[in-house]
């Protein structure tokens, strides 16, 4: 058995150390975008493959036996990727991918089907937003007449005009995030619905401030096998691995 685990995320730094702790030959994969990646405890590849075929062929050629796509729930084209590798390698594929926020009572959630569509949503009305994608799907918010609030993990360019960088890495807390939208007057959080804990806190202060969120939605993403736990995966692997 040999295993790619493509990572990036909280949960692929979980299935790394539970693989490294079960002694299984793996080999995580980091997309590149970040400077200072979290150090892991397995063999660690940086950069892409090269699309489907790229993937492909280094499937073929590492001889790997499992995939488990632990990326972002927003990394389409490298989930996307997966799918189509694995199909034509007859490898075997698993997604690890949190489970993803669900508005509750005192949310004022106006859901978007993808980035350009809430940048539509906005009033563009001169207001202050905390922006909270990301910096790679900024552009579709380049030239609305808004003032913009960035919270990266590291310093890094970006093609807003009359944006506040605030460099941070998670988990956050409510308290702080409270604070935070107070000092900027934010009046719309915009927000992907990555899932997980680290950065939920925005959700719960935008709750107790009354403010309205745009939620992007997940990308519609080929039939997969998919789960929440790291003990899944490990269940499936030794399931898999005796043919089942």
């Amino acid at each position: 058995m040999r295993i790619l685990l493509l990572g990036g995320t909280t949960e692929g730094g979980e299935m790394a150390r539970t693989l490294a702790e079960a002694g299984v030959d793996a080999v995580y994969s980091y997309a590149g975008r970040t400077a200072d990646p979290v150090p892991q405890p397995l063999p660690t590849r940086i950069g892409g493959f090269g699309g489907p075929e790229g993937l492909a062929d280094y499937l073929r050629t590492q001889r790997v036996s499992h995939v488990i796509d632990a990326t972002h729930p927003f990394a389409e084209s490298m989930s996307r990727n997966a799918v189509t590798a694995c199909a034509a390698t007859g490898t075997a594929l698993i997604a690890l991918e949190r489970p993803p926020w669900v508005a509750v009572p005192g949310d004022r959630w106006l859901h978007a089907a993808d980035f350009e569509s809430a940048a539509a949503a906005l009033p563009a009305d001169g207001s202050t937003v905390f922006l909270a994608i990301g910096r790679q799907n900024l552009q579709p918010f380049v030239g609305l007449n808004h003032l913009w609030m960035l919270r990266f993990a590291e310093v890094a360019a970006h093609p807003l005009h009359d944006a506040t960088l605030i460099v941070s890495r998670g988990p956050f807390t409510i308290a702080g995030d409270v604070a935070l939208m107070r000092r900027h007057a934010i009046s719309h959080v915009v927000a992907k619905n990555a899932g997980g804990a680290a950065a939920e806190a925005k959700l719960a202060a935008a709750r107790e401030l009354g403010l309205p969120v745009i939620m992007i939605d997940r990308p519609a993403l080929p039939l997969r096998r998919v789960t929440a736990a790291p003990a899944e995966v490990m269940n499936w692997l030794h399931g898999a691995d005796r043919g089942v």
